[in-house]
């Protein structure tokens, strides 16, 4: 069964700075684009970042554009979101999905499976 794996979270102040990474295992993330979704208490899963297969295209949610970085390494199998200039209204479980569609999609119903989320919290 695949499974993914979600690390990389923590508490950190406002203003700090993030990297999340996903591993998916039993499959090859390159097979796939890749999602970051995240979700805040009370609140409906979001879409963050995506990444084409090739990691050349990319595409951000507008509330992280400029702040947020998504990349991949297909040769770690591994996706990341590097995330600076961390506000509170960042805090939520972050999550990484893979998609089979062709495109970077934004709804979280193109995506596949989910993994069991990191945390990531930021105080004021």
């Amino acid at each position: 069964q695949v499974r993914l794996v979600e690390s990389g979270g923590g508490l950190v102040q406002a203003g700090g700075s993030l990297t999340l990474a996903c591993t998916p295992s039993g499959r090859t993330s390159s097979t796939y684009t890749m999602g970051w979704f995240r979700q805040a208490p009370g609140k409906e899963r979001e879409f963050v970042a995506a990444i084409s297969r090739s990691g050349g295209t990319t595409r951000y949610a507008d509330p992280v554009k400029g702040r947020f970085t998504i990349s991949r390494d297909n040769a770690k199998n591994t996706v990341y979101l590097q995330m600076i200039n961390l506000q509170p209204e960042d805090t939520a479980v972050y999550y990484c999905a893979p998609s089979s569609r062709l495109y970077l999609a934004t709804n979280q119903n193109d995506y596949l499976y989910w993994g069991q989320g990191t945390q990531v919290t930021v105080s004021s």
